[in-house]
């Protein structure tokens, strides 16, 4: 949207503060994300949304979540169903490829119902990061294979059962996040294997979604590629890696500017993923003198970067006709410990 500023904030609680919609109503971010901090009841969730998008003047203003399934679902039951994680959705793909094509679909438009019916029209899925042996728990059964091949098809499934309910999907976590040894939560992880190792495994499944209108990058070291730059800040992983090798030319957003792997205080981190090439910045905390700092060095959407912007908010389409409890019961007799 034409004026808004290149980054995606969070909200520190269960509605909005003065302070927080004045500081919105100014800075004018091109987006929103929730957690679970921000979760109480269905009304009070359908009125934070409201709200957010009533301070920026944008009834359509993207509002995104993480909502996977497994560890990683902010919305719980009973306001959401309960869902497996990925790793459940691949051992059904690798013992039945149809039957689990058809459940990484059905989940999606399942998180679908459940969040649209909020105005949450953001899904930040399908994790497209390939599982490797040693990997962090950050990720760990988030992943949906060691198969590449496997993680790009369930990959394409999931986000198109988010599109079909209405919503657009995020991939993550740009270019690969699977071979990390540590939690970029906390540490900055460094990954130490040749481009071409990488190139026909962790960069397989992005390649095979490079049309999606959405991704998040991964907060990682690729020493082959930049030994200097965690991926989010390397302008020479976004040209080389992310714009160049996968070809994707969608709208590319920071994983969280918060956590520990990028160093340096907030204006830096916001400085350097913006100086990389990122299009969006995302602070996720609902912190507001971080959040000051942020809008401080972003700038507003221009270029490149508002082009891929207003792709992305122009490719929400109107939800299909499915039955939700048709589907619902169908999810259930695959998956049936859920």
């Amino acid at each position: 949207m034409s004026g808004s500023k290149a980054f995606i904030s969070g909200c520190k609680g269960l509605s909005l503060t003065a302070d927080e919609k004045a500081f919105f109503a100014d800075e004018r971010p091109w987006g929103f994300i929730l957690f679970a901090r921000n979760i109480g009841d269905a009304a009070q969730i359908s009125d934070l949304v409201a709200s957010l998008r009533d301070s920026i003047g944008n009834s359509r203003a993207p509002v995104l979540i993480d909502q996977e399934g497994g560890r990683v679902q902010r919305i719980r039951p009973p306001l959401a169903g309960a869902y497996p994680n990925a790793a459940a959705i691949g051992a059904l793909f690798h013992a039945d490829p149809e039957k689990g094509l058809r459940a990484a679909w059905l989940m999606s438009r399942l998180h679908a119902f459940d969040l649209m019916r909020y105005g949450i029209n953001v899904d930040c899925l399908p994790v497209l990061d390939v599982a490797a042996d040693g990997m962090s728990e950050a990720i760990g059964n988030r992943a949906y294979s060691s198969d590449p091949q496997a993680v790009a098809a369930l990959g394409a499934a999931a986000a198109e059962g988010l599109k079909a309910g209405g919503m657009l999907p995020v991939m993550k976590h740009m270019p690969g996040h699977g071979r990390a040894l540590v939690d970029s939560h906390h540490k900055l992880p460094v990954v130490d294997r040749t481009f071409e190792e990488l190139a026909v495994s962790d960069f397989v499944p992005f390649v095979a979604m490079k049309s999606e209108v959405m991704a998040m990058s991964a907060h990682i070291v690729f020493t082959a590629i930049d030994p200097d730059r965690p991926a989010t800040t390397s302008r020479k992983v976004v040209d080389e890696v992310i714009r160049g090798h996968i070809g994707f030319d969608g709208l590319l957003m920071s994983d969280d500017v918060s956590m520990n792997a990028l160093a340096g205080d907030m204006e830096t981190r916001a400085r350097g993923i913006v100086e990389a090439g990122l299009d969006l910045v995302l602070h996720c905390h609902g912190i507001m003198e971080e959040m000051q700092a942020v809008s401080r060095v972003v700038p507003v959407l221009s270029g490149d970067s508002l082009r891929r912007a207003d792709i992305a908010a122009s490719s929400f389409r109107e939800p299909d006709d499915a039955d939700e409890a048709t589907l619902r019961a169908e999810f259930l007799e695959m998956i049936p410990s859920v």
